[in-house]
This record gives structure tokens, sequence and C-alpha cells, in this order.
């Protein structure tokens, strides 16, 4: 349908990042125009190309959850102190806070994941495909695939927006550049629950802040 070239080819005429061409590719049937507009609709294009400005303005925002129990603190990027002041840059930041206290990622991007981590659970999944009797020449896929899904648990960028599952926090920030046309990124965050690594009784407090945030 498409070859490695052809992703390459759409990557240097966005900028967007590999996967992203992939998939993109994939959702067009491999037809680079449709690729292109697909990418455009999705603001990728767009954030692509202010990657290589300078964000060092933006916000340290915090998040409480109701009765203590969750505390977030995130940094989050912009261009200028003028947007850093915005009420849509303010609403980005509390948005991601809660992000992150809903979901609880470990990591903002893929990139970020220590390469020890990332290779044990690549042979976790290599040992599931075998004990599950699959192929070997299946079991790559099933490895990526797996591996990919470890991601968008962990990786802040990958996992879906609470507040809208049909899109992911990658497609929330990209939407949110076009729409304050500067380049955000979102930089690091601490995230702690209270009595963390002690034993006590399990609430479902994902759940918890997913019901305040759709309120």
């Amino acid at each position: 349908m498409f070859t490695s070239q052809d992703v390459a080819k759409l990557r240097q005429a966005t900028g967007v990042g590999m996967m992203d061409c992939k998939k993109a590719l994939t959702e067009t049937n491999g037809d680079f125009d449709k690729a292109v507009t697909y990418l455009r609709e999705k603001g990728m294009a767009a954030a692509a190309k202010k990657a290589d400005r300078i964000a060092a303005e933006g916000a340290v925002t915090s998040y409480i959850h109701m009765g203590g129990k969750i505390g977030v603190l995130v940094e989050v990027n912009c261009e200028t102190d003028f947007v850093a002041k915005s009420n849509n840059f303010q609403a980005l930041c509390k948005d991601i806070a809660m992000q992150i206290a809903a979901s609880n990622p470990k990591w903002v991007r893929r990139e970020e994941v220590p390469a020890d981590v990332v290779e044990s659970e690549r042979e976790i999944a290599r040992q599931q495909a075998i004990n599950e009797g699959k192929k070997p020449e299946f079991a790559d896929k099933i490895v990526e695939g797996r591996l990919n899904k470890f991601y968008k648990e962990v990786c802040l960028m990958e996992q879906e927006f609470i507040k809208d599952p049909s899109k992911d926090i990658t497609l929330v920030l990209n939407e949110a550049v076009l729409s304050i046309g500067e380049k955000l990124t979102i930089r690091r965050f601490v995230r702690y629950e209270m009595g963390e690594g002690l034993e006590k009784r399990q609430d479902n407090l994902a759940e918890e802040v997913a019901k305040m945030m759709n309120k």
C-alpha cells in the first residue's frame, strides 16, 4: 500500500513525526495528497512548522483533586508572556494537569522512557506471544503492537484525552497550537498521590477525576 520511502517523503513535506506520517498514510490508503490533508486537518503539520521556535515562557500549573488525594504540578511552555497569561493557554494547562491526575502517566513522551524499561516490556510481550503459541513470523508485529499499547498507557502525549477519548494529548496540543498561534510544549510534570507506596484501601481515583472533569 505504501513504503518506508513514502513515509519519509511525507515527513519531509510536513515535518511531522514518522509514526504520525505512517498513521496518516494508513488512514488514507497510501494516498500522499490525502495524507498531507489528513495531517493538516489534525493540526500536526502546522504544529510541526513551529517546532524549531523557542518556547521559554509559559506557566507551572497546579491541580489538587477534591479532598487532597492527588496533587499535580505541570510546566507548559509557550513563546510569549502574553500568551502565557491568556485564558486559552491557562485552560489548556488546567486540562493537562487534570489529565495527569486522572490517567497517571509516567513520562511526557515515549522518547523519555528509559531503554531498560522498554527492553523489559518488549521481552514480556515477546514471552507472552510465545506462551500464546503465536507463529514466529507474527511475533515481531505482536510485540510492537503491545509495546505501542504500553506507550499509550504511560506516556502523556499518547494517552486518550479524558474529556474526549477520540483525541490523544498530542492532538489536543496541536489543536491548541492552531488556536493560539504559538509553539506549545509540555515540558515536565510531577504527580503526588496521598499515601502512595503505603498499604491502603484502593479507590478508583482516576474515575473520580473523570467524573469531575465531565461535570
